[in-house]
């Protein structure tokens, strides 16, 4: 009998520790992150990112396009 009933104390702490510790609680959902952490993790910054770039590009190109247009004087 003495077994018995420490053999239920001993289940309902542990049970007891694993509800007030558990790291994953059933039924209880975790609130999710609405945005993005880093601005590499950002589609949008990204998009702006390499729009800028292309933009460079092409200025870049455009410029090298008129020079070899036009010799120096």
């Amino acid at each position: 009998m003495l077994y018995l009933l420490a053999a239920i104390g001993v289940l309902s702490v542990a049970v007891l520790l694993w509800r007030a510790f558990a790291s994953e609680r059933v039924g209880v959902s975790r609130p999710r992150q609405t945005g993005p952490v880093a601005p590499d993790d950002d589609p949008e910054f990204l998009r702006r990112l390499d729009q800028q770039q292309w933009e460079d590009r092409m200025r870049r190109q455009r410029g090298s396009d008129q020079d070899e247009g036009n010799p120096p004087a």
